[in-house]
């Protein structure tokens, strides 16, 4: 990805910076974007775009992390599925965040370390009415996929935010245990538990940003959760319905999978899916058949006091 940066001969690149520049955020959350330790790709990327941000910000994934141990049961060892996320190189597809405004990286949360069976309420898959997952897993088996972060932002009259971001795992490529299926529910139930104090103070202003990998009625995975989740009486959901994923009709669909979830202190200006119609000039932006950016969609808020 980095050679691909630098040589800026991608298209698939060159189209998502091009979307990134018509949207223009001050915010802008990246998933399934790589994480090297030095940051290089994420610097990169930073400087090929027509307005760099001059905050970026990203902690090493959960993706690609070897646990020398067979956790999806299938018998082989050192798979992409048995990192602590899907991944076949450590750091593959993480998360990452850029801003206009400072990010207090120092008082950042990170809950990407929590063990799935430590999150309250945590079910884990059975199969035949018995574990599926063996002790010697379900020890070091994490709950995140890539990670879960409560990242502090200043905004200008001294105020501070909360970005909550994730991006949870497809609830699917699993078996009839429904591992990932309760995986994902779980990675999204991780923010309820810290929206209910779990974990400590709730911050009084927050923004929900990431990919839950779950639409709230249709397609797989526990749909409900999902559903439930929008209906909190301390989220605002400013998109109701729209959907953010154009997957193949054959497939999945068109599904809504990413969210951009303010609290209720917000006042919620305008709010969209990057997804113009045929006829609008913004549509030469994604490309003949739509995807030249990929098949996820920039979602976007404006919020204000």
């Amino acid at each position: 990805m980095l050679r691909d940066i630098r040589k800026g001969e991608d298209d698939q690149i060159a189209a998502i910076a091009q979307v990134i520049a018509h949207t223009d955020p001050d915010i802008l959350v990246l998933t399934d974007f790589d994480y090297d330790l030095e940051g290089q790709a994420l610097t990169a990327f930073n400087a090929s775009l027509s307005s760099g941000y001059p905050h970026v910000f990203a902690l090493r994934p959960n993706t690609g992390i070897a646990t020398g141990r067979d956790m999806d049961q299938n018998g082989r060892l050192g798979e992409a599925r048995d990192a602590q996320g899907y991944g076949r190189f450590a750091g593959d597809g993480g998360m990452a965040i850029l801003s206009r405004l400072p990010i207090m990286a120092e008082d950042v949360q990170e809950f990407s370390s929590l063990l799935w069976k430590d999150l309250p309420g945590a079910i884990l898959p059975e199969l035949d009415g018995a574990p599926f997952l063996p002790d010697q897993i379900t020890a070091v088996q994490r709950l995140s996929s890539s990670g879960h972060w409560s990242v502090p932002i200043q905004m200008e009259d001294g105020e501070v935010f909360h970005l909550l971001t994730f991006a949870a795992t497809p609830p699917v490529f699993d078996g009839p245990e429904d591992r990932n299926g309760l995986r994902n529910r779980d990675e999204l139930r991780l923010w309820e538990a810290f929206l209910d104090g779990s974990f400590g103070p709730v911050p009084a202003s927050f923004v929900i940003a990431g990919n839950a990998n779950l639409d709230p009625e249709n397609g797989a995975g526990l749909t409900g959760a999902m559903a439930g989740f929008l209906a909190r009486p301390d989220v605002q959901d400013p998109l109701p319905g729209l959907p953010t994923a154009d997957w193949d009709d054959d497939g999945p669909g068109d599904l809504r999978v990413s969210y951009v979830l303010p609290s209720v202190d917000w006042q919620i200006s305008a709010a969209g899916v990057f997804w113009p119609a045929a006829d609008d000039p913004a549509a030469a932006l994604l490309g003949d058949d739509g995807l030249a950016a990929g098949v996820h969609h920039l979602v976007w808020v404006d919020v204000r006091r």
